[in-house]
């Protein structure tokens, strides 16, 4: 299990990249189409993934697994179950829900295909 990003959600795509990119100085490390950009977070390998699909999301750790169904099948019972794996671009993502009330993101990247 690797922290992988760190999930913010936003109702404004755009001042969300001129606060942290811009603002803050963040390097841009990819994009999936005018919703999703991910930034690399200076001294970590972990990156802040700015996602303008459901700004009503909860902001949360992504985790990344080898294996989502097999950690949904292991998973401690205090984690409670906000939505099942469900297959996203690459791979299977799950959303989760620890004591605290705090949402957590597992996802694999089992379905990506790798160039030859």
């Amino acid at each position: 299990m690797k922290l992988e990003f760190l999930f913010v959600p936003t109702a404004d795509l755009k001042a969300s990249l001129a606060l942290y990119r811009d603002g803050l100085g963040f390097t841009e490390s990819w994009r999936e189409g005018d919703a999703t950009v991910a930034l690399a977070l200076p001294g970590t390998d972990v990156q802040l993934m700015l996602d303008a699909h459901d700004p009503a999301a909860p902001v949360g750790p992504v985790f990344v697994v080898e294996s989502v169904e097999a950690f949904h099948a292991a998973r401690p019972e205090s984690l409670t179950v906000v939505e099942a794996p469900s297959e996203i671009p690459g791979g299977f993502q799950a959303t989760y829900r620890d004591p605290g009330g705090a949402t957590l993101y597992v996802m694999d990247q089992s379905t990506e295909q790798n160039p030859s």
